[in-house]
């Protein structure tokens, strides 16, 4: 029978243009290693394959396939930073505990090159820079976001006036922004293929279509229970973010589901160029949900999330088409060519869980939002703590597990998250107006002063050329510039009124 490699994944653009392998072999056997990584998205890949390049045994229990949730549906840009907002994170922990893990963030980035560079397979990378673009006027805070980033964190960022972010995007919605010349975009299911298939050259074994039904944390062997097999490792790590389900139940109660939703539009042709001439990722200001860039030369990718309240695809997709439409009014009819949603999850703080939660049970998720930096980082962290020790990851303690609140919980967050996001429309509506009526007031204002002289230059001419009264005679001289008469005209005049007044 033949297997439709491309339905494994949906119909996403990512799987259309990227080589898929058959299935790996599920797991009926019993097993033996030192660690075992439930779930095979981008965490639990880059976890198994530090653990295996340390020297240790590794196998992976993937529930489908590898990357088929978020890790390979996701907007793909990898930067610096976190879910929080920067200055969150100080306001918590402090400037020298913020700044320690931006250092991890960082160093998550590098890891995504080189990894990349490393896995040797091309047309991974997609674009490169990212603009994160105010909706409302921000100067104020536009600088005090490059001190901090800039001056503190040691990032490349650069701060753009409303000219120049309009000048590569020709929309009205956008003012100030944030520039991130560091930043890059790749196509995150052809990584995490690349790597998961470089995780099994070092030695790592991945089953796919082998759900884990149970884990027994107890005891110096931990046991992993799958429909056909059963794994006994010393540790355990658990990577399936909000597809743990059943298997630690109290650790999914911790986040926060949020349904994501990316299109890519059909061929645009030239007159995307001409709206969108930023080749990068443009990630709307920070309360906002969406972002996109620019694919396969003319086509636009445009991610953006649910906020839990409504689950039908059909009226998502015609949100998003509604959204690009309302940016860039002169693209005109857009329609999605593919479109695919993306369960992420985001933890009640808006940082990674990464940490041990039990003796030799170790735990990275809520990574939605974040971009694959966070994923890579984890990888090294836990890798390095299970294998030398390494406490490094422990400068996300006070980034603890918070329980999300249940149904209610969850329901108050995406509440919070709806008000913020409504919140900046209406501000951001309001601002486009007001410029709006600045600027006719401006364009009143110049259109009156141009009457104003042209009737000054009419009065200045009529006055030139009208007849002058002479104070010596009390007659009227020929008008300034007037033709002085010759004696042809002159007998004409003299010849003609003689005769009417004959006739």
């Amino acid at each position: 029978m033949e297997i439709d490699n491309q339905s494994d994944y949906g119909p996403t653009w990512y799987s259309g243009v990227t080589p898929l392998r058959p299935p790996r072999t599920p797991l009926n056997y019993d097993l033996e290693v030192d660690v075992c990584v439930v779930g095979g998205g981008l965490a639990g890949i880059t976890i198994a394959r530090e653990v295996a390049r340390r020297g240790w045994s590794v196998a992976v229990v993937e529930a489908r396939r590898v990357a088929w949730a978020a890790s390979g549906r996701n907007s793909g840009f990898v930067m610096p930073g976190f879910s929080a907002p920067i200055e969150k994170v100080v306001e918590r922990i402090g400037l020298p505990a913020t700044k320690a893990l931006w250092e991890l963030a960082q160093a998550g980035v590098q890891y995504v090159h080189d990894a990349i560079r490393e896995i040797g397979i091309g047309g991974i990378v997609e674009g490169n820079g990212r603009l994160e673009v105010c909706k409302r006027p921000d100067a104020n805070g536009i600088r005090a976001r490059i001190g901090l980033l800039r001056e503190e964190m040691g990032t490349a960022v650069e701060g753009w006036p409303t000219e120049r972010v309009r000048g590569v995007l020709k929309t009205s919605h956008y003012f100030q922004a944030l520039h991130f010349p560091g930043a890059f975009q790749i196509n995150p299911l052809a990584y995490a293929l690349g790597l998961a298939e470089a995780a099994e050259r070092a030695g790592v074994r991945i089953f796919e279509n082998t759900p884990a039904t149970s884990v027994d944390p107890a005891g110096v062997r931990k046991r992993i229970e799958t429909p056909n097999g059963r794994v006994r490792a010393g540790y355990v790590v658990l990577a399936g973010n909000v597809h743990l389900g059943s298997v630690a139940p109290q650790l999914a109660n911790t986040l926060i589901p949020i349904l994501a939703c990316t299109g890519v539009t059909r061929s645009l042709g030239p007159r995307l160029a001409e709206a969108v001439a930023f080749r990068g990722t443009v990630s709307e200001s920070r309360h906002a949900t969406d972002h996109y860039r620019i694919v396969d030369g003319d086509r636009l990718l445009w991610t953006g999330s649910s906020l839990g309240w409504t689950r039908n695809l059909k009226r998502m997709r015609q949100g998003l088409e509604r959204a690009v439409r309302a940016t860039y009014p002169q693209l005109g009819p857009v329609e999605f060519e593919h479109f695919w949603p993306a369960e992420m999850g985001f933890a009640v703080h808006g940082m990674p869980q990464i940490g041990e939660v039990l003796p030799g049970v170790w735990l990275a998720s809520a990574f939605g939002g974040q971009g694959l930096n966070t994923s890579a980082m984890s990888g090294e962290l836990i890798a390095r703590a299970l294998v030398e020790g390494d406490d490094t990851w422990r400068r996300f303690l006070p980034f603890e597990l918070v329980w999300a609140g249940g149904r209610i919980g969850r329901t108050v967050v995406r509440a919070t998250r709806w008000w913020w996001h409504q919140s900046e429309a209406v501000a951001s509506l309001a601002s486009r107006r007001r410029e709006a009526a600045r600027r006719q007031r401006a364009e009143e204002k110049s259109r009156f002063a141009k009457d104003k002289r042209q009737r000054a230059y009419r009065d200045v001419a009529a006055a030139k050329h009208a007849p002058q009264r002479s104070f010596a005679t009390g007659e009227y001289d020929r008008p300034i510039g007037a033709p002085e008469a010759t004696p042809a005209t002159e007998f004409a005049d003299r010849d003609v009124r003689p005769e009417r007044r004959r006739g």
